[in-house]
């Protein structure tokens, strides 16, 4: 995929990215979907006829920036992570945009967050070096690119807890709701993607594990046994593992 970028905003940062992503950089804006970056930083363009298709990461503002001012409030989510009066360090397998490992990070906890797809790490990424001055707790982030499963094996000695979010089902109740799953959809289009999800959660509720936090719609089935116990919430639902 294409970077849009004109010369006064070509950096070290973005070189990088084009670079991890075998990218061109281009200074003119193209007809197809692309990545842009600017003065605001990285975002990807899905339709570029549509300037409601843009995905812009930013942890400052919008609905994560509203979740991390008001951390201490998110009952279900500290519900479900127990009582921990020392910090602990959460293994977020399924990072996406990073929305529930920020506020595990503002609430002073550590955070290994490790995300598969390429151009949704590198958004991400970006938007964390944005946010690094101003979120101090960000330095408690270990951020990765790979396959969670396989990089938890020499990390598992260091973790309290495994998180799950895995995708939810798309509705058109939550498809109109957020672009961020009008982006997945869009680059999941782009790889030819198969959903290994339930792989991936059987692989770690068969590997060792101190606590697994699955998250998953309210209403979804059951499908794993030997739940502990359940924090539910209006729409969601966490399943505890020990």
């Amino acid at each position: 995929m294409q970077i849009y970028a004109s010369e006064s905003n070509l950096d070290d940062n973005v070189l990088g990215i084009a670079e991890s992503l075998d990218s061109k950089i281009i200074n003119k804006i193209p007809i197809e979907p692309h990545l842009q970056y600017d003065s605001a930083g990285l975002a990807l363009i899905t339709d570029p006829l549509n300037i409601r298709s843009k995905i812009h990461v930013d942890f400052l503002k919008g609905k994560v920036g509203w979740r991390i001012k008001r951390s201490q409030h998110e009952s279900n989510l500290k519900k479900a992570l127990g009582k921990n009066k020392d910090s602990i360090t959460i293994y977020d397998a399924t990072a996406g945009f990073l929305a529930d490992s920020m506020i595990f990070l503002s609430l002073g906890h550590k955070v290994i967050a490790i995300e598969k797809n390429k151009i949704v790490f590198h958004l991400v990424n970006d938007a964390i070096k944005r946010a690094s001055k101003e979120l101090e707790f960000i330095n408690k982030l270990d951020f990765r690119c790979g396959d969670s499963f396989n990089l938890y094996q020499s990390l598992k000695d260091q973790c309290d807890i495994v998180y799950l979010d895995p995708m939810y089902p798309v509705t058109k109740k939550n498809q109109k709701k957020s672009g961020a799953i009008e982006a997945i959809k869009f680059l999941q289009k782009q790889e030819n993607f198969i959903d290994d999800s339930e792989e991936l959660i059987n692989k770690f509720l068969n590997n060792d594990f101190k606590k697994i936090i699955l998250k998953r719609p309210l209403k979804s089935k059951k499908k794993y046994s030997n739940i502990n116990y359940q924090v539910k919430g209006s729409t969601t639902r966490f399943d505890i593992y020990l």
